[in-house]
Order: C-alpha cells, then structure tokens, then sequence
C-alpha cells in the first residue's frame, strides 16, 4: 500500500529513487544543495542504496565514474541547478569516451523560470550534448498514476540504456518547485491519487523493477566465424592484442581466461595491454603455450614485427611505438568490438568484428582448435617471447644502476598486495607502467582514465574505484595531477576510503619533454613545463592522512610499510624532469643496442 506524503516532490523523489533501487542501483554520490532536496533526501532514507556525501560536484562525478569503472554498474549523482551541474561534464566525457556506466540526476527550477534572468538558472536541457546514450527532462512532479508509471519506466530506460552493450552516462533533468523538503502541504497529494493503480504507488507487487531489462551478448555469425578461424589457421605468425578493456569487460570473470585460451590454441603471443586485465592475473603463472607479453613498448622499435593477421580486443593500446609498429605492417588486422565503433587511430584494421569480445574469443579458440593444422610457426612465438624475457633482464640491470621515474612504477607494481585495485595517472605515469609493469601472476586490476585521457579526477575516480571492492587501493599520480584534484582527498575521511597514494613529483609537465617542442625554450619551461614549485606535505594535515617524501632510492621500504598500514599514506618522490627524461633515453639505447 501507498503510505501517505507530505507533498508532490517526496512522493516524485521516491518513486524514482524506489524504481532505481529495484532496477539494481546501489550507490548514490550527493553533492549538497537546495533544489536537489527532494532527491538527497530520497537516496539519503532508502536502505538499499549506499551514499556517498561530496563537497564538490567535480570530484562527486569523478568518485562515480570510479566506481562504474570497477564495477561495470552505475552509480547516482545527484546535485542542484545551476553550475553545479556543469561540474559534472568532465567526467561525464570520460564516462562516454570509455564506455562507464553514469546516471546523472540533476536538479531544475521549473521550467517558467528558465530563460528570466532568475537566480541560480542556466539551461540544462541536453547540457551533456552529444556525450550521454539518453536524456530525458522529466516532468513536473504530479500525483497521477498515469505521470508516475512513466517516471518509472523512464527510471528503468535510465538504467537500460546506462549499462546495455554500449554502456556509458546517462542524464536525467528532474524540475522542482518549492517546497522542496518535506513540508506538508494540505491536499498537495490527495490520499486517493493511486485508487486502482496500485503499481503506480508502490512498483510491481513482487517488488521486481517496473519494466525488467536483458542485455543480449552481440555474436558472430558462422559462416563468419569459421572464414576468421580458416585465416588463423592458414597463417604462419599472428598476434594477440588485449588493449584497455571495457569496464563490462573487466567485470566478465571470463575474460582473461578466454583470451589467453586463444592464444595457446593459436600459438599466438598475447601482447596485454596494462589496463587489459589481462597482464596480471592467475592466467599468467605456467603458461608457456600462451606467452602473456609486456614489456613490447620498450623494444618493438628494435624487432622486425611481421604478423601475418593480428586479433586485436579492446580500445587502442597505449603503447606508441606498438600501434605505430603495426601501422607499419600488410598483417591483416581484425578488430573486435561489441558496438561496432572503429576504435583504430592509425586507420589500418581491415576487419570489424560487431560481437562480444569475451564469447568471441572462446568461440574463435574452439573453431581454431579443430583445425588439426591450426598453430601458428612456433619459431616465430618463441622469438617474441625470448625477447620479453631478455628485456626484462635489462630493465633490472638498468634499474639496478639507476633510479628513475619508471623505477617507481615497476616496484609498485611489481609489490601490490595480491588483490589489489591499482589505479594510473595520465601523462608519464600510464606510459610508464606499459613499459615498466612487467606481466605478474597477482589479481591486479589496473585501471585509468583513457577514454579522453585528461589529469582531472584522477584521485577522485581512483577513490571511488576502492570505495567499490575491499581490495587494498594503489594509486599513482604524477604532481600535476595530484594538484588538479586535491579537493578529491576529502572524500577519504568522507567516504570511508583508504589508499596508497604514491605521487611522483617531477614538479610541471614532465611529458612535454616527449615532444619537439623541447627544442623551442622559451617557451618550453615556462609554457609547457609550468614548473609550480608546489609543496604538497601540508595536504597531510589539510585532510587527515599520513604524508612522507621520500628519495628515489627509498621508495621500496616506505611502499611496503604504506602497504601494511591501515588508513591512508601519501608518498612523495620528487624527481628531475629533464633527468628523467634523459634517463629514458638512455635506457632506450641500451635496448636497442642489446635487444
């Protein structure tokens, strides 16, 4: 039965939340405000959905977007009109362009007041354009069963079209009038409104969402499948490539398996990108028949890679010297995609394959398999796979001499608790762990920002990342991106949120010495580098949390005590940029000389 409400907008507010919670939302991020009242009161009461409180919109979309990209689910945010909702766009980009489940739900005046010059009143109609798979301005809120069996049908359109095969944010624009708390309002909701319609008051009597969703799972077709076995077969080398995988992807507990299982059946390498879930994982450990390759970004430029067909999963790896080294090549290039999207930069696939990457790959496996000539040259593999392990020799003997940025990310990497939830700045820190985290048997899921690749919210998202599982929580961050999101530590007391933080200082944008534009100063230093000069230990006490800076040479002890404590620990490791960079180089000829 219907309970009674004090008004038209307690009633709106927790028929949507309601319908959210029974279509499987768990999590709410609420930034404080007025018009949003109703809806943070409604999340706030509803024992099914966990909030999470946030100061700044910014960082309460970024924290979301973390825990979408762990969990391959959805969660809430929730803010008020005006600006605030604007807040939102950045990590509602980054939601579109990796494919992270989002629900925003903001706050509007009604609509008599857009357009008049009114207070805190901007135009929130399609704010997100083009960046959100749905949007939809709900109505004013109003006691008929007709208005409210549509607010929770669109409730379940929300959650369809957030998490189905093209996952990614979706915007609700949700009006209210005053009042906006629960203040009684004499015959605003007369007790009647929902006589004959109980679903309507209350969803469906057995309390199963108002309208169920089935996501369907995009196959290949047969005729296809075995045309795409036969050319497998008949090739003599091959690759198979796992870039950064979707957070639907990372979810699927079989992917990792079903992928390593294609290249032992093949007799193909697996080159795994760091945030494939596929470089780390128990599919590592005794696999000979199904090499898992890491450390390509060091040493392509100094192979002559020739594959005959490369199967490539995923978005575009973040290795450079690789995408470039297969642009270079006739291979036959067959992309697989579940939504069809030509995730491919360099314009050399010559096959888009529209079908779950997961079934896919197991189904290609058992095509190939019965092939009794289909293996690649193992001479071939063996070759690739030799030098793998000879370029990790060397990195040990490099970082043996010396200690450079690339140094810190291989030990964390290398030393995170077995599970662990480790997630990567942009910038240097990405690029570092593809050439530097080598292949580990440990159930590491890595993850980072690479949809639109930015240094917002890095903290935030990871934060948000942990906040989702009881894994222990590594995150790396260079200084620039740590100073872009220093109000997203807050949310580690708020949120109830450990971490490792190791923060590599390198003081500016040590990337751009990657670039020509190195050649050019001025304005390189004062245009690009942006030296800040910043010290970072007051953000210690600022937020409650355990601050150190430490020498390169005396990361490792203080890494292991940060990983055996409880709470949070932020390590500092400054670092010459122009020394780094000059390091890199160093290490780069030393591998092509030997490799």
């Amino acid at each position: 039965m219907a309970r009674d409400y004090p008004n038209r907008n307690v009633l709106w507010a927790e028929t949507l939340v309601d319908e959210l919670a029974a279509g499987g939302l768990t999590a709410a991020c609420i930034a404080p405000g007025s018009r949003s009242t109703a809806l943070t009161v409604a999340f706030d009461a509803h024992d099914d959905v966990a909030t999470f409180s946030h100061l700044d919109e910014r960082s309460a979309a970024f924290f979301a977007l973390g825990r979408g990209r762990r969990t391959g689910e959805p969660t809430a945010l929730v803010c008020t009109s005006g600006t605030a909702a604007a807040n939102f766009h950045p990590a509602i980009i980054e939601a579109n362009q990796a494919r992270v489940p989002l629900l925003a739900l903001t706050a509007d005046r009604p609509p008599e007041l857009r357009d008049s010059g009114a207070n805190q009143t901007i135009d929130q109609e399609k704010l997100y354009g083009s960046a959100v798979r749905w949007y939809r301005d709900l109505p004013e809120p109003e006691p008929t069963p007709r208005k409210l069996r549509r607010l929770r049908t669109d409730a379940a359109r929300a959650l369809a079209e957030a998490t189905g095969s093209d996952a990614g944010p979706v915007h609700l624009n949700c009006p209210f009038r005053k009042p906006l708390e629960p203040t009684p309002v004499e015959g605003d909701v007369p007790a009647d409104w929902h006589e004959g319609d109980e679903r309507a008051a209350v969803g469906r009597a057995s309390g199963d969402p108002y309208v169920s969703r089935r996501q369907g799972r995009p196959s290949l077709a047969d005729p296809d499948l075995q045309e795409l076995a036969t050319a497998v077969g008949d090739a003599d080398s091959g690759l198979v490539l796992a870039g950064p995988a979707d957070p639907t992807t990372l979810a699927d507990d079989d992917w990792s398996d079903a992928v390593a299982d294609l290249a032992a059946v093949t007799n193909f390498p697996l080159l795994a990108d760091p945030l494939s879930g596929v470089r780390f994982g128990g599919h590592v450990e005794h696999r000979d028949d199904a090499a898992v390759i890491g450390g390509y970004d060091g040493y392509v430029h100094a192979l002559d890679l020739d594959p005959d067909i490369v199967l490539r999963f995923g978005a575009s790896v973040t290795s450079k010297p690789l995408r470039k080294a297969l642009a270079g090549t006739d291979a036959r290039q067959v992309l697989v995609d579940p939504m069809g999207e030509w995730r491919d930069a360099e314009f050399v696939c010559s096959d888009l394959v529209v079908a779950d990457p997961t079934a896919t790959a197991r189904s290609l496996a058992a095509a190939v398999d019965e092939r009794a000539d289909a293996a690649g040259d193992p001479d071939v593999a063996a070759a690739l796979v030799d030098a793998e392990a000879r370029y990790w020799r060397l990195v040990e003997e490099f970082l043996a001499d010396e200690t450079p940025e690339g140094a810190i990310v291989h030990r964390v990497l290398a030393e995170a608790p077995d599970p662990a939830t480790v997630f990567v700045s942009n910038s240097m820190a990405v690029r570092d762990a593809d050439r530097f985290g080598e292949p580990r048997a440990a159930d590491h899921t890595v993850l980072a920002n690479r949809g639109a690749s930015g240094i917002d919210g890095v903290l935030s998202t990871a934060f948000g990342a942990g906040s989702a599982t009881d894994e222990p929580l590594v995150v790396l961050t260079g200084d620039l991106a740590y100073y872009h999101d220093m109000n997203g530590l807050l949310a580690l007391a708020r949120c109830g949120v450990d971490a490792t933080v190791v923060c590599v200082n390198n003081d500016g944008g040590g990337i751009f010495h990657l670039l020509p534009i190195e050649s050019f100063d001025p304005p390189f230093t004062e245009q690009f580098v942006t030296p800040h000069g910043l010290d970072f230990e007051p953000t210690g006490e600022l937020y409650d949390l355990s601050f150190q800076r430490v020498p390169a040479d005396e990361f490792e002890d203080a890494y292991r005590e940060s990983l055996a404590m409880d709470g949070t620990q932020v390590i500092e490791v400054p670092f010459d940029a122009d020394a780094s960079h000059r390091a890199r180089e160093r290490f780069a000829d030393s591998v092509a000389d030997r490799l």
